[in-house]
């Protein structure tokens, strides 16, 4: 059947419902009843929809009521390791970038370095293992300011280059978060 713009509409309704309703109804079905096996469902009731959320699909602001990163919170729960220390120019950077992020920005960090949108129930503490910055190494005469960051989100890890300023590392991360994070390298 061919859709003109008499049968937009209605060929609309149809394709929504089948693939949102009818085309999925067996496998909630399913769910909902192994779910209700598991833990009776009528004692669901007595959490609230965003204790649900966060438990089903983990915190939105790292697990704090705030929707912003604080440098105190950052720098309490993120770990330095080979080459950083708290102390060096390059991680306070780090910090000061990540506690301007808008919420959109947190996602696509956290998409990137954990390959997941979203934090675990908890926030950043509940990581495991727990996030960590290392010093990205580069060979002889090479300038830092022309390589992006990387990540091993098996182990949150994350390699970040000594960017000689600020701005450099805000740009270079945006760059890796919004363009590498669907992407997959040996390194």
């Amino acid at each position: 059947m061919a859709v003109s713009i008499i049968s937009l509409f209605p060929s609309l309704f149809l394709v929504r419902r089948l693939f949102l309703a009818a085309g999925v109804s067996r496998h909630f079905s399913a769910l909902f009843v192994g779910f209700d096996w598991v833990f009776p469902m009528h004692r669901l009731r007595m959490f609230c929809r965003g204790v649900l959320g966060s438990v089903f699909c983990g915190s939105c602001f790292g697990g704090w009521p705030v929707s912003r990163w604080g440098l105190f919170l950052l720098a309490v729960l993120f770990g330095a390791a080979a080459g950083f220390s708290l102390a060096c120019p390059a991680f306070r950077f780090f910090f000061g970038i990540l506690a301007a992020y808008n919420r959109d920005e947190q996602r696509l960090f956290l998409q990137f370095v954990t390959g997941s949108p979203r934090l675990p129930t908890g926030g950043f503490k509940s990581l495991t293992p727990p996030l960590t910055i290392v010093r990205k190494k580069m060979d002889g005469n090479q300038n830092p300011d022309e390589y992006l960051p990387s990540v091993m989100t098996c182990v949150n890890y994350l390699k970040l280059p000594d960017y000689s300023n600020r701005e450099v590392m805000r740009q270079k991360l945006k760059t890796a978060a919004s363009e590498g994070s669907m992407s997959f390298h040996l390194s």
